[in-house]
């Protein structure tokens, strides 16, 4: 479906049946009305389950038969992911499905009644008059390769997130038990570190043990970097260490719980970043992107996960008011206020575009080059801050070009490429 305001009010026409669905957890409310508003049938009410979503189905085609509508409409509330399951079974049953912005339902609400009550019948049919009106938009649910690659990046999100808190729970075990470890080992985290740690030594039962036997069990992980040094150096620290000595059975096995998280975590990493490959290679013109200097695969991951499939846009300019890096400007008679963007869309991607722009600027010649004209030019100079996000669209349309058409990235050619821009140096 088309993307401007105007094109979605022509997409609703008088053979258009339009169904407002105000989405909840357990129990749905739906209600139709024609392209005038004027309301049809009787409101129901759907479970979240098959038997509900058919129920629905069966309700709306009754209807558009009764009235003599060709075409049907569904369109909801995002409410959470509560309504991600409604709006698969619509799209396997090939029934158009778009989504209204929650802020628009709360804002219009009172036009009709000039009451601010909030009820869900009354939700579902702002929500069908927001939908007449060309207010909505196009889900982007992933389907195929994208699906699975969304799905891949979300799950390293949550690996990451746990990971980040098993470090900080080990780091809280050292600080309490042995605070000088870290004087010998500067990272807790390299494996000759953590074959120490497996013992589940406190300090005082660390200085009974044998240097020699220290060191043979530390050359099971590590053959190099390793001495008997390294284990007097250690003996002695836990000799003086001021770690608590009260709980040390069930602080050791705290230890030995945290060290099988960490490790069981590690190990799903390593699988998930084979299936990262192993989807990339699925996807046309990857090598393309990566092969342009400072981007890596888990940004270009990330990216595809968060856009899908490129066939689906038209213009770059879709993408940039995805990521709600379009331009907002406050003006009124005289007064000209700020333009800022607009921050609306997917914050994953417009974060993820944010991130990726950093080495980018520090490590590839053209948008180095690029973020110093916009910073020192003569005439409109940027601020640092404004010169990224205007760089971040920039690279929108270079993937998008990228991808779409399958050309490598020329960093000479994206300079060539911008107006008055002729003396610019590509020197690192």
């Amino acid at each position: 479906m088309n993307f401007t305001q105007n094109e979605r009010i022509n997409q609703i026409t008088s053979s258009t049946l339009i169904v407002g669905v105000d989405i909840a957890k357990f129990k749905h409310v739906a209600r139709a009305q024609d392209y005038r508003g004027v309301e049809l049938g009787r409101t129901i009410t759907f479970e979240n389950n098959r038997e509900g979503f058919e129920l629905f189905v069966s309700w709306f085609h009754k209807i558009a038969t009764e009235q003599g509508f060709k075409d049907v409409v569904v369109g909801m509330e995002p409410t959470g992911h509560y309504w991600l399951n409604l709006a698969c079974f619509l799209l396997e049953q090939q029934v158009l499905c778009v989504v209204v912005n929650p802020l628009h339902v709360k804002k219009s609400k009172e036009l009709d009644d000039n009451s601010p009550t909030k009820n869900d019948i009354k939700d579902a049919k702002v929500i069908a008059q927001l939908v007449k009106d060309g207010r909505y938009a196009v889900p982007n649910l992933p389907q195929g390769i994208y699906a699975e690659l969304r799905e891949a990046m979300k799950i390293r999100d949550h690996l990451s997130t746990d990971l980040r808190v098993v470090q900080g729970r080990v780091h809280n075990w050292l600080d309490r038990y042995f605070p000088e470890f870290l004087t010998v080992f500067k990272d807790w985290e390299c494996k000759s570190a953590r074959q120490m740690l497996g013992l589940c030594l406190l300090p005082y039962e660390l200085v009974s043990q044998s240097e020699e036997s220290l060191l043979r069990h530390l050359r099971e992980v590590a053959k190099r970097g390793l001495g008997i040094e390294r284990m007097r150096s250690l003996k002695a620290a836990a000799s003086r260490s001021v770690g608590i000595r009260e709980g040390a059975a069930l602080a050791k096995l705290e230890l030995k719980l945290l060290l099988t998280q960490y490790e069981l975590l590690e190990s799903k990493f390593e699988e998930l970043e084979v299936k990262l490959d192993e989807l990339l290679e699925q996807i046309p013109h990857v090598k393309q992107l990566l092969a342009i200097k400072g981007i890596g695969r888990d940004s270009i991951a990330g990216f595809l996960a968060e856009v899908g499939d490129i066939e689906r846009y038209q213009h770059p300019k879709q993408i940039i008011k995805l990521a709600g890096l379009n331009l907002k400007e406050n003006t009124s008679g005289k007064h000209k206020g700020q333009t800022k963007i607009t921050k609306r869309g997917r914050k994953r991607l417009r974060v993820l575009l944010f991130r990726v722009m950093m080495p980018l600027v520090a490590k590839n010649c053209a948008f180095k080059a690029l973020h110093q004209y916009y910073t020192k030019r003569p005439t409109n100079p940027l601020k640092k801050m404004q010169s990224l996000i205007a760089l971040c669209s920039k690279l929108i349309r270079i993937l998008f070009g990228v991808i779409k058409k399958g050309h490598w990235f020329s960093e000479e050619k994206m300079l060539q490429d911008i107006p008055r821009f002729t003396e610019v140096s590509l020197a690192a």
